[in-house]
C-alpha cells in the first residue's frame, strides 16, 4: 500500500489497516487520529510531527522509524517494536506501552506522563529530559519487569512513577526528578543519582548497592531494608529519611544530613560519616563497628544499645545525646 492510498482511504473515514506493509513511507505530518495499525510493518517510515492520538499500533514494526514530534497520545502499542527509533520530543501521554521494545531509542524530552510501561524493554535508551511522570514501570509477578538496564534518564521527570522491581543498574539518573517516586525492590545498583531530587520516594528493599548519590535530596525519604553497600552518599540530604534495617556497611556520608533520620538496626559498620550531621538521628541497636563519626554532630541523637565499642567519635558532637548504655553524652 502507498502512503497517498492510505491517505485517502482514511480520509473516507476508513481506519482498519491492520497487517500492512508501510515500510519506508513518508507519513510525516499526516492526520490519522485513531487509525488502526496493529501488526503492521512501519520499519523505516517517517511520521515525524504526525497525529495518532489514540491509534492502535500493537504489535507494530517501527523499528528505525523517524517519530521525532509524534502525537501517541493514549495511543496502544502493545507489544510494538520501536528498536532504534527517533522518538525525539514524542507526545507519549497515557499511550499503553506494556511489553513494547524500545531498545536504544532515542526519546530525549519525549513525554511519556501516565504511560503504561510495564514489561518495557528501554535498555540502552536516550530518555534526557523525558517526562516520566506517573508512568507505570511496576514489575508484574516478579515476572514482568521493566529493562532500563544502560538508559539514559539524566534529568528525567520521574515524579510520582511507578518503578516498584523496576531494573535500572547502572542507569544514568543524574538530576531526574524522582520525588514521590515509587522504587520499592528496585535494582539500583551502580546507579548515578548525583543530584537526583528523591524527595519523599519510596525504595523500601530497593538494592542501591555501589550507587552514587552524591548530593541527592532524599528528605523524608522511605528505605526500609535498603542496601547501600558501598553507595555514595556524601553531602546528601537525607533529613527525617526513614532507614530501620538498611545496609549501608562501607558507605561513604561525609558531610551528609541524617538528621532526624530513623536509623534503628541500621548496618553502619565501616561507614565514613566523618562531619555528617545527625542531630536528633534515631539510632538504636544501629552497628557502628569500625565507622568513622569523626566531627559529626550527634547532638540528641539516641544511641540507645548501639555498637560504638570500635567507633572513631573524635571531635564528634554529643551533647543531649543518649548514649549505648543510656547515659547522657552532655
Amino acid at each position: 500500500m502507498t502512503p497517498q492510498e492510505l491517505l485517502q482511504r482514511y480520509a473516507q473515514r476508513e481506519t482498519h489497516f491492520s497487517g500492512e506493509n508501510l515500510a519506508g513511507a513518508c507519513l510525516s505530518y499526516a492526520d490519522l487520529i485513531g487509525i488502526d495499525l496493529s501488526r503492521a510493518d512501519l520499519r523505516h517510515a517517517n511520521l515525524a510531527l504526525a497525529y495518532l492520538n489514540r491509534a492502535n499500533l500493537s504489535k507494530a514494526t517501527l523499528d528505525h522509524a523517524t517519530l521525532s514530534g509524534i502525537n501517541l497520545s493514549q495511543a496502544t502499542l502493545t507489544g510494538a517494536s520501536l528498536n532504534d527509533a527517533d522518538l525525539h520530543g514524542a507526545i507519549l501521554t497515557g499511550a499503553d506501552l506494556r511489553s513494547a521494545a524500545l531498545t536504544l531509542a532515542d526519546l530525549l524530552d519525549a513525554n511519556l506522563s501516565d504511560a503504561d510501561l510495564r514489561n518495557t524493554d528501554l535498555s540502552g535508551a536516550n530518555l534526557t529530559g523525558a517526562c516520566l511522570r506517573g508512568a507505570n514501570l511496576r514489575e508484574e509477578n516478579r515476572r514482568y519487569t521493566a529493562n532500563l538496564r544502560g538508559a539514559t534518564l539524566r534529568k528525567a521527570d520521574l515524579r510520582g512513577a511507578n518503578l516498584t522491581g523496576a531494573d535500572l543498574a547502572r542507569v544514568d539518573l543524574r538530576e531526574a526528578d524522582l520525588s514521590e517516586a515509587t522504587l520499592r525492590s528496585a535494582t539500583l545498583s551502580g546507579a548515578d543519582l548525583s543530584g537526583a531530587n528523591l524527595r519523599g520516594a519510596f525504595l523500601t528493599e530497593a538494592d542501591l548497592s555501589q550507587a552514587y548519590l552524591r548530593s541527592a535530596n532524599l528528605t523524608h525519604a522511605k528505605l526500609e531494608r535498603a542496601i547501600l553497600t558501598e553507595a555514595d552518599l556524601q553531602n546528601a540530604v537525607l533529613r527525617s529519611a526513614i532507614l530501620p534495617d538498611a545496609q549501608m556497611t562501607r558507605a561513604e556520608l561525609q558531610d551528609t544530613i541524617l538528621a532526624f533520620a530513623q536509623l534503628s538496626r541500621a548496618d553502619l559498620s565501616r561507614a565514613n560519616l566523618q562531619g555528617a550531621d545527625l542531630q536528633h538521628a534515631q539510632l538504636t541497636d544501629a552497628y557502628l563497628a569500625r565507622a568513622s563519626l569523626v566531627n559529626a554532630n550527634l547532638s540528641n541523637a539516641n544511641l540507645v544499645r548501639a555498637e560504638l565499642s570500635s567507633t572513631d567519635l573524635a571531635g564528634a558532637i554529643l551533647k543531649g545525646a543518649t548514649l549505648p548504655d543510656g547515659s547522657d553524652g552532655s
